[in-house]
């Protein structure tokens, strides 16, 4: 995925995202970034539904949930994320 730049980073925030099948993992409450590149690696989940309970979703050290932005496979109204791609 190209490099899309700041301003389509900050629509990300606040969308909610959702599996291909329409399953709701939450919202994005952050981005975070390759410190190096400036890639954007992972969405931070905020508002977590309880379906994101039974996948094994990695983690922040705070305990946030971590989806990788390599799984995002398209983006308008909501972020649509590929599961296959996260577990």
């Amino acid at each position: 995925m190209e490099e899309k730049g700041k301003n389509y980073s900050k629509e990300l925030l606040g969308k909610t995202i959702v599996s291909k099948s329409g399953k709701k993992f939450g919202e994005v409450g952050d981005l975070i970034f390759e410190v190096g590149s400036g890639e954007l690696i992972h969405l931070l989940l905020k508002n977590p539904t309880s379906y994101t309970d039974k996948m094994e979703l990695e983690k922040t050290r705070e305990g946030n949930i971590l989806i990788p932005f390599s799984a995002v496979i398209a983006s308008g109204d909501y972020i649509v994320v590929a599961e296959e791609d996260i577990i």
